[in-house]
This record gives structure tokens, C-alpha cells and sequence, in this order.
């Protein structure tokens, strides 16, 4: 678990729309840039003291009054330590201005009552960041998640506002992608041939949010607009069936299409992409110091 070029800089950008106040992270976060990258982006205060943790850099750049964490072993000092797929203790819940999640849910096997106890930690007006694995992380963890799912999760009718969902890839370090929410039944899918970060930003609006109906929001269009069965797809059969069940057609011809689609697809990640508007890191700027 760490802060890395993309984790840093959006965090940058969180800033931008506020400082973070009492602050906690889910699992304790290191710094996991090298130093020049770090210096050229941010300047720290004089009083700044270096650690191998983000703790100190979130109160000198970003505005922290204080920084806590949540672990499930002690090895790293976090301030609580906490078994993240059971529920946590009432006194922990609504104390934070800002929850930081970044890159430790997919390791949390229980992701729905993670992702719960990160709400509950968060008081009413408070923020929360997720910056987790999206596609091509398999192996990295328990999960890789999808732009869907917190666009369906941090909705307004479940207590969520000004909710923000970005694509990053480790190819591209000044560029990310800033999703749009799926409407109309249309998904939002997203291709890529290197690893994505998915990053969020929402608002827990006010004093009760819930998780107990979240849906797809395709299949929640189809179910409220669908008026009759779709007809059936004829299976092919004669010259046509015998071609596309041909050995030539499945070990050689669909593997090419399938790379060229990948390559070529609308739905790659890329600005021709209709579910995603490019979003240039420079503009971010010198972060201001807290």
C-alpha cells in the first residue's frame, strides 16, 4: 500500500476543492515515489519532517489537521487496529472530515462491508477518496473495480453527492480520464492495454446514507423500460455454422480480430472513447501548502 505518482497528484486535486481536515487512511500509507518525482511536484514547508509515511506530507500539503489509520495487524503502527471485513466500533464512526483508501480494499476480502465502514467513518459533510486497481491488476489483490460500481454506490438517492470517478494508466503519468456517469442504459466501457487506476472522490451528504440497494444502472433502465421479451438470436447453421465453427476461424482469425477490436475499439482508453473526457495533470499546479 502506498501514495505513488497517480495517488499523489490526485490527491492534489482533492485538495483543490478543499482542505482535508481529520483525516484517516485505510491501511498505513507510504510515500511510494521516488524523491525526484516528489520534488517535482510539490515543495514542502520548512517545518516539514521526511518520513517513509504520507501522515506528515498530508498535514504540511494538503491540509490535515490530523492523520490516523486503520490496519488489520500492528506491524506498520497504525493508530487502530481493526479487522476491516467486520464492522466497525461506534466511536470510530462519523469522526472523520476525510477517509483516504488508497489501494487497500482489493486485499479486503468483505469489499461491501469495507466499503460500509469507510461511509461510517466519515461525518455527515465528510469526504471520501478511493484510489484502487481498475483493469489489468490481476493477481495484485482480491478485486479490481469498476468506474459502475461507485457511480451506482455514491449516488444521491443513497446519500451521496459531487461524486467524481477519473481513470489513470501507469503508462501515462500526465493524463487521466475523467469518466462520465452511464445513462440511458449505456455502459461505460473502457478497454485498455496497461494497468488502470480507478480514482473517486464523493460527499457523504448528510447524516444516513445506505448501501442495501445498489444496482447496476443498465439493468435498472432495462427493468424499467423494457415493455416486451427481446426475439430470440437464430443459431446459424449450413456453410455459415460450418465456417465459424471452423479450427482456422477460433485459433487464428478471432484471436487477430480480438487484438485489432482492443487496439482499435471506440471503447479503448483513449478520447475517442464517448465515456471519457481527457484531463491534463499539469493543470493541477503547485499544490497549496496547509
Amino acid at each position: 500500500m502506498g501514495i505513488d505518482f497517480h495517488a499523489f497528484n490526485f490527491l492534489r486535486y482533492v485538495a483543490s476543492l478543499g482542505p482535508f481536515g481529520d483525516t484517516i487512511t485505510i491501511g498505513r500509507q507510504e510515500l511510494a515515489m521516488n524523491p525526484v518525482a516528489l520534488a517535482s511536484v510539490v515543495k514542502p514547508s520548512a517545518g516539514y519532517v521526511p518520513s517513509v509515511y504520507c501522515d506528515n506530507m498530508l498535514v504540511d500539503q494538503f491540509g490535515a489537521s490530523r492523520v490516523e489509520s486503520i490496519d488489520n495487524c500492528d506491524y506498520e503502527d497504525a493508530t487502530h487496529v481493526l479487522d476491516l471485513c467486520q464492522p466497525i466500533p461506534p466511536e470510530l464512526q462519523g469522526r472523520y472530515d476525510m477517509v483516504i483508501d488508497a489501494g487497500t480494499t482489493e486485499h479486503i476480502f468483505n469489499a461491501p462491508q469495507a466499503l460500509k465502514s469507510i461511509s461510517q467513518l466519515a461525518r455527515p459533510g465528510g469526504r471520501i477518496v478511493h484510489i484502487l486497481p481498475a483493469n489489468n491488476y490481476c493477481g495484485h489483490g482480491f478485486w479490481q473495480f469498476s468506474p459502475e460500481l461507485f457511480f451506482s454506490l455514491y449516488s444521491e438517492k443513497n446519500g451521496y453527492r459531487d461524486t467524481q470517478v477519473f481513470l489513470a494508466s501507469l503508462a501515462d503519468k500526465w493524463r487521466w480520464f475523467k469518466v462520465k456517469p452511464p445513462r440511458d442504459g449505456k455502459r461505460v466501457n473502457v478497454l485498455s492495454l496497461n494497468e488502470l487506476h480507478v480514482m473517486v472522490h464523493t460527499v457523504r451528504a448528510g447524516e444516513s446514507f445506505s448501501h442495501e440497494n445498489v444496482q447496476q444502472s443498465d439493468y435498472v433502465y432495462e427493468w424499467a423500460t423494457r415493455t416486451a421479451e427481446p426475439e430470440p438470436i437464430p443459431a446459424p447453421s449450413g456453410l455459415k455454422a460450418r465456417i465459424m465453427n471452423s479450427k482456422l476461424i477460433y485459433d487464428t482469425l478471432f484471436p487477430l480480430y480480438h487484438r485489432w477490436y482492443r487496439l482499435r475499439s471506440p471503447e479503448r482508453m483513449s478520447a475517442r472513447n464517448p465515456g471519457l473526457t481527457p484531463f491534463d495533470v499539469r493543470s493541477l499546479g503547485t499544490p497549496a501548502r496547509a
